[in-house]
Protein backbone atom coordinates (compact mmCIF):
# COMPACT_ATOMS: atom_id res chain seq x y z
CA UNK A 1 0.00 0.00 0.00
CA UNK A 2 1.25 3.02 -0.65
CA UNK A 3 0.58 5.55 2.15
CA UNK A 4 2.20 9.40 2.08
CA UNK A 5 4.13 11.15 4.39
CA UNK A 6 2.42 11.91 7.70
CA UNK A 7 1.60 15.16 8.24
CA UNK A 8 2.98 17.45 11.34
CA UNK A 9 -0.06 16.82 13.62
CA UNK A 10 -0.10 13.01 12.87
CA UNK A 11 3.64 13.00 14.20
CA UNK A 12 4.41 11.41 17.51
CA UNK A 13 3.91 13.73 20.70
CA UNK A 14 6.47 15.49 22.45
CA UNK A 15 8.13 13.24 25.23
CA UNK A 16 7.12 13.73 28.92
CA UNK A 17 10.66 15.82 29.68
CA UNK A 18 9.27 18.50 26.58
CA UNK A 19 11.53 17.37 23.94
CA UNK A 20 10.55 16.48 20.43
CA UNK A 21 11.73 12.97 19.19
CA UNK A 22 14.54 13.07 17.02
CA UNK A 23 14.04 13.71 13.30
CA UNK A 24 14.63 10.70 11.00
CA UNK A 25 16.61 9.97 8.05
CA UNK A 26 16.04 7.37 5.83
CA UNK A 27 19.34 6.11 4.19
CA UNK A 28 19.30 3.70 0.97
CA UNK A 29 22.99 2.32 1.28
CA UNK A 30 24.86 -0.56 0.78
CA UNK A 31 25.91 -2.95 3.90
CA UNK A 32 29.65 -2.56 4.36
CA UNK A 33 31.14 -5.44 6.57
CA UNK A 34 34.22 -2.79 7.26
CA UNK A 35 31.63 -0.53 9.13
CA UNK A 36 33.64 2.71 6.95
CA UNK A 37 30.87 3.63 4.95
CA UNK A 38 27.66 2.15 3.51
CA UNK A 39 24.83 1.55 5.93
CA UNK A 40 26.87 1.69 9.26
CA UNK A 41 28.71 4.46 8.69
CA UNK A 42 25.64 6.29 7.57
CA UNK A 43 23.94 4.99 11.00
CA UNK A 44 26.86 6.10 13.14
CA UNK A 45 26.71 9.64 11.77
CA UNK A 46 23.00 10.10 11.96
CA UNK A 47 23.13 9.33 15.80
CA UNK A 48 25.91 11.10 16.55
CA UNK A 49 24.26 13.92 14.58
CA UNK A 50 21.58 13.42 16.82
CA UNK A 51 18.99 12.20 14.12
CA UNK A 52 17.02 8.70 13.67
CA UNK A 53 18.53 5.98 10.97
CA UNK A 54 15.93 4.51 9.04
CA UNK A 55 18.53 1.93 6.91
CA UNK A 56 17.25 0.53 3.86
CA UNK A 57 19.42 -2.48 2.54
CA UNK A 58 20.26 -2.06 -1.11
CA UNK A 59 23.02 -4.15 -1.90
CA UNK A 60 25.57 -6.74 0.19
CA UNK A 61 29.16 -5.27 -0.51
CA UNK A 62 32.34 -7.64 -0.06
CA UNK A 63 35.07 -5.42 1.17
CA UNK A 64 37.88 -4.22 3.71
CA UNK A 65 39.12 -1.33 4.71
CA UNK A 66 41.72 -1.15 2.06
CA UNK A 67 39.07 -1.94 -1.22
CA UNK A 68 35.91 -3.54 -2.43
CA UNK A 69 36.03 -6.86 -4.02
CA UNK A 70 32.77 -7.30 -5.19
CA UNK A 71 29.06 -6.61 -4.49
CA UNK A 72 26.01 -8.47 -4.66
CA UNK A 73 22.55 -6.72 -5.25
CA UNK A 74 19.11 -7.19 -3.98
CA UNK A 75 16.02 -7.25 -5.89
CA UNK A 76 14.85 -3.68 -6.40
CA UNK A 77 11.30 -5.05 -5.04
CA UNK A 78 12.69 -6.04 -1.87
CA UNK A 79 14.50 -2.62 -1.38
CA UNK A 80 11.04 -0.97 -2.30
CA UNK A 81 9.21 -3.34 0.04
CA UNK A 82 11.76 -2.20 3.23
CA UNK A 83 11.22 1.71 2.25
CA UNK A 84 7.31 1.35 2.19
CA UNK A 85 6.60 -1.00 5.44
CA UNK A 86 8.39 2.12 7.63
CA UNK A 87 7.67 4.98 5.87
CA UNK A 88 3.48 3.53 6.42
CA UNK A 89 4.69 4.23 10.30
CA UNK A 90 7.51 7.01 10.45
CA UNK A 91 7.34 10.97 9.02
CA UNK A 92 10.66 11.38 7.48
CA UNK A 93 12.55 14.91 7.69
CA UNK A 94 15.27 13.65 5.06
CA UNK A 95 16.76 10.96 2.64
CA UNK A 96 19.90 9.98 2.09
CA UNK A 97 21.13 7.52 -1.07
CA UNK A 98 24.93 6.07 -1.09
CA UNK A 99 24.84 2.94 -3.55
CA UNK A 100 22.11 1.31 -4.60
CA UNK A 101 23.57 -1.74 -6.32
CA UNK A 102 22.16 -1.43 -9.68
CA UNK A 103 20.39 0.19 -12.11
CA UNK A 104 17.17 -1.30 -10.97
CA UNK A 105 17.77 -0.90 -7.82
CA UNK A 106 18.46 2.84 -8.38
CA UNK A 107 14.04 2.59 -10.30
CA UNK A 108 12.97 1.38 -7.01
CA UNK A 109 14.40 4.23 -5.18
CA UNK A 110 13.31 6.76 -7.32
CA UNK A 111 9.77 4.89 -7.15
CA UNK A 112 9.81 5.18 -3.34
CA UNK A 113 11.39 9.39 -3.49
CA UNK A 114 8.69 10.07 -6.21
CA UNK A 115 5.91 10.04 -3.62
CA UNK A 116 7.63 12.84 -1.01
CA UNK A 117 9.20 15.16 -3.67
CA UNK A 118 8.98 17.81 -0.38
CA UNK A 119 11.78 16.06 1.52
CA UNK A 120 15.15 16.85 0.74
CA UNK A 121 17.03 14.25 -1.04
CA UNK A 122 21.08 14.36 -0.37
CA UNK A 123 22.91 12.36 -2.51
CA UNK A 124 26.01 10.83 -2.40
CA UNK A 125 28.25 10.00 -5.74
CA UNK A 126 30.63 6.86 -4.64
CA UNK A 127 33.49 5.64 -7.14
CA UNK A 128 31.79 2.24 -8.73
CA UNK A 129 34.92 0.91 -10.24
CA UNK A 130 34.49 -2.31 -8.98
CA UNK A 131 31.85 -2.86 -10.90
CA UNK A 132 31.90 -4.37 -14.89
CA UNK A 133 31.58 -1.95 -17.48
CA UNK A 134 28.29 -2.15 -19.02
CA UNK A 135 26.86 -2.21 -15.38
CA UNK A 136 28.98 0.70 -14.32
CA UNK A 137 27.20 2.67 -17.51
CA UNK A 138 23.87 1.64 -16.81
CA UNK A 139 23.91 2.46 -13.06
CA UNK A 140 25.18 5.63 -13.50
CA UNK A 141 23.05 6.51 -16.45
CA UNK A 142 20.12 5.51 -13.95
CA UNK A 143 21.03 7.57 -11.13
CA UNK A 144 21.37 11.01 -13.90
CA UNK A 145 18.25 9.95 -15.22
CA UNK A 146 15.78 8.90 -12.10
CA UNK A 147 18.01 9.94 -8.99
CA UNK A 148 19.43 13.60 -9.83
CA UNK A 149 16.24 15.21 -10.50
CA UNK A 150 15.25 14.45 -6.78
CA UNK A 151 18.63 15.58 -5.35
CA UNK A 152 18.86 18.85 -3.38
CA UNK A 153 22.26 18.34 -2.74
CA UNK A 154 24.52 16.45 -4.88
CA UNK A 155 27.83 15.08 -2.76
CA UNK A 156 30.74 14.29 -3.90
CA UNK A 157 34.83 13.88 -4.94
CA UNK A 158 36.25 16.74 -7.44
CA UNK A 159 37.37 13.82 -9.75
CA UNK A 160 33.98 11.16 -9.40
CA UNK A 161 32.13 14.31 -9.85
CA UNK A 162 34.11 15.54 -13.19
CA UNK A 163 33.67 11.90 -14.78
CA UNK A 164 30.20 11.58 -13.92
CA UNK A 165 29.15 14.72 -14.70
CA UNK A 166 31.44 16.34 -17.62
CA UNK A 167 33.05 13.00 -18.56
CA UNK A 168 34.29 14.81 -21.98
CA UNK A 169 36.23 17.64 -19.76
CA UNK A 170 39.24 18.44 -21.61
CA UNK A 171 39.85 22.03 -20.72
CA UNK A 172 43.93 22.80 -19.21
CA UNK A 173 42.33 23.31 -15.72
CA UNK A 174 39.82 20.92 -14.14
CA UNK A 175 35.90 22.64 -13.83
CA UNK A 176 35.30 24.42 -11.48
CA UNK A 177 32.29 23.67 -8.52
CA UNK A 178 29.94 26.20 -10.35
CA UNK A 179 30.98 24.77 -13.28
CA UNK A 180 29.98 21.26 -11.86
CA UNK A 181 26.63 22.88 -10.75
CA UNK A 182 25.58 23.99 -13.88
CA UNK A 183 26.23 20.56 -14.95
CA UNK A 184 24.31 18.70 -12.37
CA UNK A 185 21.48 21.36 -12.41
CA UNK A 186 20.47 20.55 -16.37
CA UNK A 187 20.34 16.81 -15.00
CA UNK A 188 17.70 18.22 -12.12
CA UNK A 189 20.32 18.73 -8.99
CA UNK A 190 19.82 22.31 -7.16
CA UNK A 191 23.40 21.99 -5.56
CA UNK A 192 26.49 20.06 -5.47
CA UNK A 193 29.07 20.28 -2.67
CA UNK A 194 32.65 18.99 -4.34
CA UNK A 195 34.80 17.99 -2.14
CA UNK A 196 38.82 17.23 -2.23
CA UNK A 197 39.72 20.27 -4.09
CA UNK A 198 43.37 20.26 -3.75
CA UNK A 199 44.90 23.79 -3.11
CA UNK A 200 48.39 24.65 -3.66
CA UNK A 201 50.57 24.65 -0.43
CA UNK A 202 51.52 28.98 0.80
CA UNK A 203 54.76 29.92 1.90
CA UNK A 204 55.55 28.58 4.77
CA UNK A 205 51.91 26.85 5.29
CA UNK A 206 50.03 23.49 5.03
CA UNK A 207 49.00 22.19 1.95
CA UNK A 208 45.03 22.43 2.01
CA UNK A 209 41.90 21.04 0.27
CA UNK A 210 38.82 23.10 -0.41
CA UNK A 211 35.12 21.76 0.29
CA UNK A 212 32.82 23.92 -2.11
CA UNK A 213 28.97 24.40 -1.72
CA UNK A 214 27.85 25.94 -5.61
CA UNK A 215 24.44 26.44 -7.49
CA UNK A 216 24.04 26.69 -11.45
CA UNK A 217 24.49 30.74 -10.36
CA UNK A 218 27.68 30.40 -8.32
CA UNK A 219 29.80 29.45 -5.33
CA UNK A 220 27.54 29.60 -2.26
CA UNK A 221 29.54 28.21 0.93
CA UNK A 222 32.77 26.21 1.62
CA UNK A 223 35.65 25.35 4.19
CA UNK A 224 39.03 24.84 3.61
CA UNK A 225 40.69 22.32 5.74
CA UNK A 226 44.81 20.98 6.00
CA UNK A 227 45.57 18.07 4.15
CA UNK A 228 45.93 14.87 5.86
CA UNK A 229 48.80 12.63 4.74
CA UNK A 230 46.58 9.42 5.75
CA UNK A 231 43.78 7.84 3.96
CA UNK A 232 40.13 7.75 4.14
CA UNK A 233 37.77 5.45 3.59
CA UNK A 234 33.78 6.54 4.42
CA UNK A 235 34.81 10.24 4.24
CA UNK A 236 32.18 10.95 1.85
CA UNK A 237 29.59 9.03 2.79
CA UNK A 238 30.31 10.69 6.65
CA UNK A 239 29.63 13.99 5.13
CA UNK A 240 26.40 13.29 2.75
CA UNK A 241 24.95 11.38 5.87
CA UNK A 242 25.99 14.18 8.29
CA UNK A 243 24.67 16.84 5.96
CA UNK A 244 21.33 14.83 5.46
CA UNK A 245 20.21 14.69 9.26
CA UNK A 246 20.96 18.30 10.12
CA UNK A 247 18.91 19.58 6.91
CA UNK A 248 15.81 16.67 8.46
CA UNK A 249 16.77 19.21 11.52
CA UNK A 250 15.36 22.05 9.81
CA UNK A 251 18.25 23.49 9.58
CA UNK A 252 19.35 26.41 6.55
CA UNK A 253 21.40 24.47 3.94
CA UNK A 254 24.47 26.87 3.89
CA UNK A 255 24.75 26.61 7.82
CA UNK A 256 24.07 22.84 7.53
CA UNK A 257 27.02 22.17 4.49
CA UNK A 258 29.35 24.55 7.40
CA UNK A 259 28.34 22.38 10.41
CA UNK A 260 28.67 18.91 8.21
CA UNK A 261 32.02 19.90 7.06
CA UNK A 262 33.40 20.94 10.64
CA UNK A 263 32.11 17.53 11.85
CA UNK A 264 33.71 15.67 8.92
CA UNK A 265 36.89 17.57 9.85
CA UNK A 266 37.08 16.49 13.44
CA UNK A 267 35.79 12.80 12.67
CA UNK A 268 39.07 12.60 10.40
CA UNK A 269 41.04 14.14 12.74
CA UNK A 270 40.36 11.79 15.35
CA UNK A 271 40.15 8.92 12.85
CA UNK A 272 41.57 5.39 13.64
CA UNK A 273 42.60 2.10 11.38
CA UNK A 274 40.64 -0.69 12.75
CA UNK A 275 42.75 -3.06 10.15
CA UNK A 276 45.36 -3.16 8.02
CA UNK A 277 43.62 -0.65 5.32
CA UNK A 278 42.53 2.47 5.37
CA UNK A 279 41.86 5.18 8.29
CA UNK A 280 38.09 4.92 9.63
CA UNK A 281 36.64 8.27 10.85
CA UNK A 282 35.21 8.39 14.01
CA UNK A 283 31.90 9.81 14.15
CA UNK A 284 31.80 10.05 18.11
CA UNK A 285 35.01 12.03 18.56
CA UNK A 286 33.48 14.22 20.71
CA UNK A 287 32.63 11.48 22.99
CA UNK A 288 36.01 10.79 23.91
CA UNK A 289 36.89 11.86 27.14
CA UNK A 290 39.09 14.89 27.64
CA UNK A 291 42.91 14.94 29.22
CA UNK A 292 43.68 16.71 31.76
CA UNK A 293 45.49 19.83 31.58
CA UNK A 294 49.09 18.51 30.74
CA UNK A 295 48.07 15.01 29.91
CA UNK A 296 47.68 14.22 26.46
CA UNK A 297 45.01 12.06 24.97
CA UNK A 298 46.59 8.56 24.67
CA UNK A 299 47.31 8.99 28.11
CA UNK A 300 43.70 10.00 29.13
CA UNK A 301 42.95 6.63 27.65
CA UNK A 302 45.24 4.85 28.71
CA UNK A 303 46.61 3.48 25.56
CA UNK A 304 50.23 4.14 23.45
CA UNK A 305 50.22 6.56 20.87
CA UNK A 306 50.88 4.47 17.53
CA UNK A 307 53.69 5.53 14.74
CA UNK A 308 50.95 5.14 12.51
CA UNK A 309 48.19 7.16 14.07
CA UNK A 310 46.69 9.27 11.64
CA UNK A 311 46.88 12.66 13.75
CA UNK A 312 48.36 13.64 17.03
CA UNK A 313 45.91 16.12 17.99
CA UNK A 314 42.04 15.13 18.16
CA UNK A 315 40.59 18.84 18.71
CA UNK A 316 39.39 20.63 15.38
CA UNK A 317 41.53 21.78 12.25
CA UNK A 318 39.16 24.02 10.65
CA UNK A 319 41.42 26.70 8.45
CA UNK A 320 39.06 30.19 7.59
Amino acid sequence: MNTPAQSAADRPEETSEGDAPPACVMSFNASDPSGAGGLAGDISTIAAMGAHALPVVTSIVMRDTAEVFDSHEIEAETIVEQARSILEDITIAAWKVGFLGSAEGVAGVAEVLSDYPDVPLVTYLSSVSWLEEDDQQAYLDALRELILPATEVLVGNQQTLIDFLLPEWDGERPPSARELAVAAGELGARYVLVTGIALPAGKGSEAQVDNVLASPQGAITGEKFERFDASFVGAGETLAAALASLLASGQDLHLAVSEALSFLDQALDAGFRPGMGNVVPDRFFWALPEAEPGEDLEAALGETASDEAPAADRGPRRIH
